[in-house]
């Protein structure tokens, strides 16, 4: 048996229509933030320099495939 009191409760909700242009924005938006955030790293928060090796890294030539 249903218990329609509950139903009731969901009546105050919105449903909000995202088309599929705007998800697939969104998605891609969250894929370059990715590879951005792989390339530069966020900024250490307790102030302290990061070390050589990501320089070095980036010196040698190795930036990934970003093809």
């Amino acid at each position: 048996m249903m218990d329609f009191r509950s139903i009731g409760d969901d009546m105050g909700q919105v449903i909000q229509f995202v088309s599929k242009s705007e998800r697939e924005r969104v998605r891609l938006i969250q894929e370059a933030r990715a590879i951005y955030d792989s390339i530069f790293p966020p900024a250490d928060p307790s102030g302290e320099p990061q070390g050589n090796a990501t320089i070095g890294r980036a010196a040698n030539g190795d930036a990934g495939n970003l093809a």
